[in-house]
């Protein structure tokens, strides 16, 4: 039963991390893994040997994906139809993919061609282009699923029919000649900025983590933070968080997180007495919010720093402040389930020794050392960053063999040989792992490409409408909206998509006395990219949560309302930190500065966990909620109070101390009711 579990996971991370390598045939699985071998050796030779034009590397990024979907990812999810499985079949995909690779790389082939006659497609542009684009939403649908290819096509069919829609949403339109260039001629479409992200800079990060997570990374991680922090109440959970914090370091996938980290973490919860449950609600949220740890967040962060013409060490550094706090607040979460359960730390001997963790896997943090330098100190590129972190871990990985072949005695010629097989692997499983964000932002570019086409101003003006201008309701509504999209889309997608449709009227937000509120460009985007992630556990089709329901064989909807109760305070950060933009570090001057904002920012995430979980440090009573929620919102943002009472603006740091006197009120309040529990405990029950 366990290895059929173990089947299924390993299904629904194929299958909704990019599905891969179904080939039935020893040719056809050799001809595909070597593509996929290729594809990964292309994107490494990028940042140091070989040096093309921009174009040609998105052209040549793009067909390789292609050409993998349409070779190893069937019409149907069911279906026979893996290529050596049917000669009929095989021929078919074959066919498919050489012509989806053609029409990728038509541009390139014929750019000078294509850059003389701007605008005007002769027939054969317009075959090609159109084809490109049918092969493009149908490499998404079969990826991702449908959403993105109908949201692609509703802006396709709006482009089209502005014209003769109602006043309201009645647009000038597009000719079929204008939609072609735009889309499938030029950078301005499939070829835009998201696939130009994806080709030079996510797909060494994918392949960073493919490569440690071949390697056992991941249950090294697990390992430490089960001898760290196992011993402590609750410590299966704290661990589990722990664990999934360092997998999303290098993993930037919920469900890769889940399946990685929860295999091992949710039984382990469970043993101690957790409810299955809560259990799995726990390795969500933790797996959900690894794409928020610097330095390498989920792949919508790089397209972030795209977009914003900003280093992406900059984002690191907005990024920060939210994603530690949020990790802290649930660790804190965990710990009030802990209490309100009883819970104890786990048994001695299943917890390792943190010396033989380490003596054992103390290699895996080289890598990311190597690539916290290279952003941090030495500044270099984030592609750049991420070659030389893969070449350590290559070198590590041999080192490691062979010594360990030295040491046994045995051959190092075959040492050598099983490394070169696992680094085999880890290409491959990067090559699949990037289907899913090649295609996504691909497809994406469709819609970027119309909205650039005169829709944005439409799309933007319709959404001011419907917030009346108030930038609460905007919010509001890009949450939701976030929310909805990301049950069908990955994040990258999602991000994409409500970032051009959203960013510019959340910019020019108003409050509701009419003032006008400047927002950082930086919180805008953020704001897309934490909504975006937020959906992967979020009810009825969170894919983190019935991924880690089917491990802890719990209620998938149960468990992704927990999940996403647990995930509420992750979801009030962004809000924060669009009216308080000094969460993101913007204005942040000095190191003092940055580290009350941050401490401030840990108690405003503990108070709100305190109220959504109802305890602190007994259960909380119903009029201690408002003291919670006002401590929250208060150190959060401070400056609250100096726009309400018009203070000087100076003397919101002083409005901290109003917040830590609700949070203390709070404390003094139920520390009598938690004497009196502990006298009754300690005097046992009445003889």
């Amino acid at each position: 039963m366990a290895i059929d579990r173990k089947a299924r996971l390993e299904r629904v991370l194929r299958t909704e991390e990019g599905g891969f390598l179904r080939c039935g045939g020893r040719i056809g699985r050799t001809v595909v893994s070597a593509i996929a071998v290729a594809w990964a050796l292309f994107q490494l030779a990028l940042p140091r040997f070989v040096l093309l034009d921009s174009i040609t590397i998105r052209a040549i990024h793009l067909a390789f994906a292609l050409v993998l979907v349409f070779l190893t990812i069937p019409f149907r999810k069911g279906t026979a139809t893996s290529v050596g499985s049917s000669s009929r079949i095989c021929a078919i995909a074959c066919v498919l993919a050489a012509l989806a690779a053609l029409s990728s790389l038509y541009i390139v082939l014929d750019w000078r061609g294509i850059s003389l006659r701007p605008g005007i497609p002769i027939w054969r542009d317009a075959v090609v282009a159109v084809a490109l684009i049918v092969f493009v939403l149908e490499a998404a649908r079969r990826v991702l699923g449908p959403a993105l290819s109908v949201i692609a096509l509703f802006f396709t069919l709006y482009a089209f029919s502005g014209p003769y829609l109602p006043l309201i949403f009645a647009f000038k339109g597009v000719s079929l000649t204008k939609y072609i260039s735009q889309i499938a001629l030029s950078t301005n479409g499939i070829y835009g900025i998201p696939l130009d992200v994806s080709a030079n800079t996510i797909f060494l990060y994918v392949l960073l983590g493919a490569l440690l997570a071949k390697l056992g990374a991941g249950q090294f991680f697990n390992d430490l933070a089960i001898s760290l922090l196992g011993r402590f109440k609750g410590g299966a959970a704290k661990a589990a968080i722990v664990s999934s914090g360092l997998t999303g370091l290098v993993s930037g996938s919920s469900i890769a997180n889940v399946v990685t980290t929860g295999t091992f973490t949710i039984p382990l919860m469970k043993k101690v007495g957790y409810p299955a449950k809560i259990a799995a609600a726990t390795e969500v949220a933790a797996s959900t919010n690894g794409q928020l740890m610097p330095p390498i967040m989920g792949a919508a962060a790089f397209i972030i720093a795209e977009y914003l013409g900003k280093p992406y060490i900059d984002v690191i550094k907005a990024a920060a402040i939210p994603a530690f706090v949020s990790y802290l607040a649930l660790f804190y979460i965990v710990h009030l389930e802990a209490s309100k359960l009883g819970m104890k730390g786990l048994p001695k001997e299943d917890i390792p020794r943190l010396s033989t963790v380490l003596a054992g896997g103390f290699y895996y943090l080289i890598p990311l050392v190597v690539l916290i330098a290279e952003l941090v100190v030495l500044r270099h590129s984030p592609k750049l960053a991420a070659f030389n972190a893969i070449l350590s871990i290559v070198a590590l990985a041999f080192v490691v063999e062979v010594g360990r072949a030295v040491r046994t005695g045995s051959s190092v010629a075959v040492a050598a040989g099983r490394c070169g097989r696992t680094i085999v692997q880890g290409l491959i499983a990067g090559s699949r792992n990037m289907l899913t964000v090649a295609l996504a932002t691909a497809a994406a570019g469709i819609i970027v490409g119309i909205v650039a086409m005169g829709i944005g101003s439409m799309v933007a003006e319709i959404v001011e409408v419907l917030s009346a201008g108030n930038i609460f309701l905007l919010l509001l509504i890009t949450a939701v909206a976030s929310l909805v999209l990301g049950m069908g889309l990955p994040t990258t997608a999602t991000y994409i998509v409500m970032a051009s449709i959203t960013v510019p009227v959340i910019i020019q937000g108003r409050s509701l006395a009419g003032e006008t509120i400047l927002i950082p460009a930086i919180a805008a985007h953020l704001f897309c990219f934490y909504f975006g992630i937020l959906a992967d556990d979020t009810p009825p089709v969170g894919l983190a949560a019935y991924t880690a329901a089917a491990i802890a064989r719990s209620d998938p909807i149960a468990t992704g309302i927990q999940g996403f109760l647990y995930d509420l305070r992750t979801a009030v950060i962004p809000f924060m930190f669009v009216f308080n933009a000094e969460l993101l570090l913007y204005g942040v001057t000095s190191v003092p500065q940055a580290v009350l904002v941050f401490v401030m920012a840990t108690l405003a995430a503990f108070a709100f966990g305190n109220a959504t979980q109802g305890w602190f440090l007994v259960k909380n009573r119903w009029y201690e909620l408002p003291l919670f929620l006002g401590a929250s919102l208060i150190l959060f943002y401070p400056a609250l109070l100096t726009r309400l009472f018009h203070l000087d603006y100076g003397l919101r740091y002083g409005m901290y101390a109003v917040g830590l006197a609700l949070y203390g009120l709070v404390y003094l309040m139920q520390r009598p009711r938690l004497r009196r529990i502990r006298d009754v405990d300690f005097a046992g029950p009445a003889r």
